[in-house]
Order: structure tokens, then C-alpha cells, then sequence
């Protein structure tokens, strides 16, 4: 497996840190070991559990009014494994990359044999119906899948038939649809109507599905319709994994949501509902701002988790969320946001392993309201961070992987090889 990491360099740092690694790792496994809980079983689930990386994520992203493009930016799907096998390298937890079409588009062959070379796996693929190709026939300009004209709408389905076509040639299992479908003044379409045109397509999309595949609807509130959104909440979103079938899933974007929305409720009654698909992992302050996750509101997150831990624990039924972060970076190195991401969806997950389920489950059937709180809080306020290392240098992975790829030059290398891109233009990615 080739990753554009030395092995030396990784070593090297961690023959720095592993000494405090330990004596921290048996103070914790010690604190741990008087509440009940063996640390070696928690490293162990921490260990076992991956995020996929969004292809897309490596390069530098941007606003509607600009983007400031940094050094050693991929030309392309393969430069970009490249970057997203550093990630995995480092950190040890995120073994696959989700791939986005037409923009990476290329020769399944090509494509597998640079997956064997970095030692990736493919996730769910991603279809992009809310851009005009150069070579597109009919415009997206007033939608795709919902669009008053049969023959676009017929054109976004082949698309989107396109991507399971190229999934099944490198051995992905779902099928991830977002659609900027909606509106932007009241009259401007009839809500109904609209929603049957995007069912009756998605239905169109449904039929190509392999026996073994999922198909993921992701809903947002708004963006880039400002009044209405064909997909625009949970519910809307789960009207259509219900009328497409068995194979299909809600999948749930941190960021498509409105301020201060109780996501963690909504992930729970998806599970009920059997119709969880996934997660995109992100973060925001104020809309689908697309930030590290974890940045603002950690607490989220781990509410998120305590809730899939809940599912897992219990053996809920139909329960096999997939995971994979999607965030923006303007102003930080993306290599470097996507590890730190990936460590704090681990963090969230260790966190929430870390929970009293018995007590918390006591506290809650006698309305005590502050003890369930303060349990949740206990486990929050877990300093989790020597099982996520160690669990990374058991890998062979990097104790500290920002720190490790700082040292490595790995940024100044590409830089070198790969020419600069032009600033020129706006747009998220």
C-alpha cells in the first residue's frame, strides 16, 4: 500500500509520544476501570469503526463570493485518493472515499487498481444533479428530478443510473441523491405536484438498483432554493424512502437542518422507523456552513451517537447506518480538517459507549430528569482521547496525526508536483 507518508516518519513520532501515551491510557483504563468499564473493549469498538471521506472534501472549498484555492490542490480523482489515503494512513479510521460524478469521473479499472494501490475501498456514490455540464443537453437551472420537462427529468434519472453503473464496476453498495430541486417565490411551482414529478423519477432510479444496493435521499432545509425545497426535512424525506421501498433510506446532513433543530429526536425516530441510511458529519452556526465537525457544538454530536449506541446496544432492527463526513474547508489545510474530523466523530462514538446505560435508564423511568442529564454529561465530559491514540498506534497509525503530517512535508511534495489552481470564480467545492 503506497500513501505518500514514510513509515519512518510515523514511527519517529510516535517513538516521541508513546511513553505519555501509556501512562496516560492506564490512568484513564484505572478511572474507568472504578465506574465498570474495561478500556480495552471500548479501544477495541473505537478501533473497528471507520468514517468515509468524501472525495470532494481534499480540495479547498469556498463561499458563493470566493475561493482561495491552497497549495497542492488534486487535478483529479486520483490525486485526490492519494490525499485521502494520507488521511486513512494517519489516522487509521477512514479505510473508503465517496466518490462524486461526473466530477470523478474515470475508468472503473483505473479506478479499482488506485484503490488496491492505496489500500481504499469505495462508498456510497454520489450524483450531482444541481450543476449544468458542458456537455448536458437540458439546463438544471429550474430543477432536475422534479422539473416541469419530462425529458430533464428523464435525463437526471439516466444520470443517477449512470452512478450505480460505476458503483457496481468498483464495488460500492449505495447510492447517495441530493437535489437543489425547489423554488425561490410563492407560485412558482405547485408543491404537489413538483413532489410527484421527483417521486415518479426517483422511482425511475429505484428500478436500477442492484438487489444488494441502498439509495439515500439527503433532505435541506433550504439552498439553494430560498422559499421552498423539494426535499426540504425528515419527514418529506421519509415520505420517499417509504414510497420508493425496502431499499431506501433517509440519510441525514448535520448542516440541512434549521438552528437549534433536535436532530438527535430525528436520528431516533428514523431508527424506529427502520429508515436510517447514514450521516453526513459536519458542523454549523448558522446554516449548512459545512464546518469541521465538532467545531461548534460537540455536545450534538454526542447526542447524536448516544442515540446510534442506544440502536447498537439493543440490536435495533434494520439498523446499518453508513458514515462519511462532508464538510468545506476555506480556510484550513483539508487533509489536516478531514483527520481531526474523523477523530471527533471516534470521540463522539467512545464517548457515548462511555454511558450508564442502567442508570441512565433507572433515572429515566423515575422522572429524574437532572440525574439522566448528569449522566449523559459524565460520559461527555470523558477525556477519551488515550483510547482514540492508542487505538491509532496499534494500527500503526500516528499518535498525533496532525503533528505527524506536519513532519512529513507531505503538503509541500504535492505542491511541488501538482500546479497551482487559479482563485478565479466562487462555489462551494
Amino acid at each position: 500500500m503506497m500513501t505518500g507518508i514514510e513509515k519512518g516518519v510515523v514511527d519517529a513520532h510516535n517513538d516521541q509520544a508513546i511513553a505519555a501515551l501509556k501512562a496516560d491510557y492506564e490512568a484513564l483504563g484505572e478511572h474507568l476501570s472504578r465506574r465498570g468499564i474495561d478500556i480495552d473493549a471500548i479501544k477495541a469498538k473505537v478501533a473497528r469503526y471507520g468514517v468515509a471521506v468524501p472525495s470532494w472534501g481534499v480540495g479547498t472549498g469556498g463561499t458563493r463570493f470566493a475561493r482561495f484555492p491552497g497549495a497542492g490542490e488534486p487535478r483529479d480523482i486520483f490525486d485526490k485518493m492519494d490525499d485521502c489515503a494520507v488521511i486513512h494512513r494517519l489516522t487509521g479510521a477512514t479505510p473508503s472515499v465517496s466518490l462524486h460524478i461526473p466530477w470523478d469521473k474515470a475508468d472503473p479499472a483505473a479506478l479499482k487498481a488506485k484503490a488496491e494501490e492505496t489500500g481504499l475501498t469505495f462508498d456510497a456514490m454520489n450524483s450531482n444533479t444541481f450543476q449544468d455540464q458542458a456537455d448536458q443537453k437540458h439546463s438544471y437551472k429550474f430543477g432536475s428530478l422534479s422539473h416541469a420537462s419530462a425529458a430533464t427529468r428523464q435525463q437526471a434519472a439516466e444520470h443517477n443510473i449512470e452512478c450505480i453503473e460505476i458503483g457496481k464496476a468498483i464495488g460500492s453498495k449505495a447510492l447517495t441523491v441530493w437535489v437543489g430541486d425547489g423554488s425561490n417565490f410563492p407560485g412558482q411551482t405547485n408543491f404537489t405536484r413538483q413532489f410527484e414529478r421527483y417521486l415518479d423519477a426517483m422511482r425511475t432510479v429505484y428500478k436500477a438498483l442492484p438487489d444488494d444496493w441502498r439509495i439515500f435521499t439527503e433532505h435541506k432545509m433550504y439552498e439553494p432554493a430560498f422559499y421552498s425545497t423539494v426535499v426540504q426535512d425528515w419527514g418529506t424525506n421519509y415520505m420517499i424512502a417509504e414510497a420508493l421501498g425496502p431499499k431506501a433510506y433517509c440519510l441525514v446532513d448535520l448542516g440541512h437542518h434549521a438552528p437549534n433543530v433536535n436532530i438527535e429526536m430525528i436520528v431516533a425516530r428514523l431508527i424506529q422507523a427502520k429508515k436510517l441510511g447514514g450521516f453526513h458529519f459536519n458542523d454549523s452556526k448558522y446554516g449548512d456552513d459545512d464546518l469541521d465537525t465538532g467545531s461548534i457544538d460537540p455536545y450534538r454530536l454526542f447526542l447524536v451517537f448516544n442515540e446510534l449506541v442506544d440502536a447498537e446496544i439493543r440490536g435495533a432492527e434494520g439498523f446499518r447506518p453508513a458514515h462519511m463526513l462532508d464538510q468545506s474547508h476555506n480556510v484550513t489545510d483539508p487533509i489536516e480538517s478531514l483527520m481531526v474530523s474523523a477523530m471527533e466523530v471516534q470521540r463522539a462514538y467512545a464517548a457515548a459507549l462511555l454511558v450508564d446505560r442502567k442508570a441512565l435508564e433507572g433515572f429515566q423511568e423515575d422522572n429524574d430528569a437532572l440525574m439522566a442529564t448528569t449522566t449523559l454529561k459524565k460520559a461527555f465530559r470523558t477525556d477519551v482521547e488515550p483510547i482514540l491514540a492508542m487505538a491509532r498506534f496499534e494500527k500503526g497509525a500516528a499518535i498525533d496525526p496532525v503533528t505527524a503530517f506536519r513532519a512529513s512535508g507531505y503538503r509541500a511534495k504535492v505542491a511541488a508536483q501538482r500546479p497551482a489552481i487559479s482563485s478565479a470564480g466562487g462555489g462551494i467545492v
